[in-house]
């Protein structure tokens, strides 16, 4: 290098402050997508729910405790999805696990 060039140390800052400059810009980018995602996501309906729920209690095993509709609102929070002819077996097996709110065993023909 010639004494006129700068220093190698000042060529290092300078990219240095400009690749600060282009990550700051790439994150900005990033917080847009995401809100703009966010956005998206906000506006779609929520997904329907399944037509039939089992709830499960808590323990070793996993009891089965209640056959739901998938709309009933007094599910708990410990359930999955069931097919109907699994909701149709559970409630065959034991009649009282169907829920006596949204009644699975009048809408599976149980009753």
């Amino acid at each position: 290098m010639s004494e006129e060039s700068p220093p190698r140390l000042d060529l290092l800052r300078f990219l240095e402050r400009v690749q600060e400059r282009d990550l700051a810009r790439t994150r900005q980018w990033i917080q847009q997508e995401e809100q703009r995602l966010a956005e998206a996501a906000a506006r779609q309906p929520p997904p329907a729910p399944p037509d039939w729920i089992v709830e499960q209690g808590i323990g070793v095993g996993h009891q089965i405790v209640a056959v739901h509709q998938g709309w009933c609102t007094m599910a708990g929070r410990r359930v999955q999805p069931v097919p109907r002819a699994e909701a149709l077996r559970l409630i065959a097996e034991d009649t009282g696990r169907a829920c006596q709110q949204c009644r699975p065993d009048t809408d599976l023909g149980v009753l």
